[in-house]
């Protein structure tokens, strides 16, 4: 990397050990674009958890999390019932915030209706690109629960819907690129 000038977060990665899980995030996952709805899915409630924490701790507890959410099957998540709220609260792996958990499960029950409506929660992300951040605030906002700008603006850019992600200098955004991300078009 000599010789490039790296800013933000690609710096912040490329200092620290390649095993670190910013650096394995950052190189494999970050910016590249999603197409499952059930890996979308998984981004949102990982971005809403990240809320008033480091992304160390979620990244260091995301395989808890895909346990406790089963995969993420949006489906899944939709039918949770009071049982499956106490679990989660009770789950050390995770982030046992009620209020988060009881997003997750609305968020997901909000996905049905977008996929009964639209096909897909992709479908529905690319029928509204390409809108300004601040317009898919306001958007995830009337449509989703525990959503702020700054969530938005996160999963929107490390799906591959906002540039942002790396700095344009940054090798990871060259096999971005390659991947044809939303924020690519015009």
């Amino acid at each position: 990397m000599e010789n490039v000038e790296l800013t933000g977060y690609c710096k912040y990665c490329n200092t620290l050990d390649k095993d670190n899980v910013h650096s394995v995030y950052h190189d494999t996952e970050y910016g590249f674009p999603i197409y499952d709805d059930n890996a979308l899915f998984e981004r949102l409630v990982l971005e809403i958890n990240q809320a008033g924490l480091s992304w160390s701790t979620i990244l260091n507890k995301k395989a808890n999390f895909h346990a406790a959410y089963e995969g993420f099957v949006i489906e899944k998540v939709a039918g949770y019932k009071e049982k499956d709220i106490e679990r989660l609260l009770s789950d050390a792996g995770i982030i046992r915030n009620k209020l988060k958990v009881n997003a997750a499960i609305h968020n997901a029950n909000q996905l049905i209706s977008l996929k009964a409506e639209y096909g897909s929660f992709f479908a529905w992300l690319n029928t509204y690109h390409p809108l300004s951040r601040e317009e898919w605030t306001k958007l995830f906002k009337k449509t989703f629960k525990f959503v702020g700008g700054e969530i938005v603006n996160e999963f929107l850019m490390s799906t591959g819907y906002l540039k942002g992600a790396h700095c344009d200098s940054c090798l990871t955004q060259f096999k971005v690129i390659k991947k044809q991300p939303k924020w690519l078009e015009k």
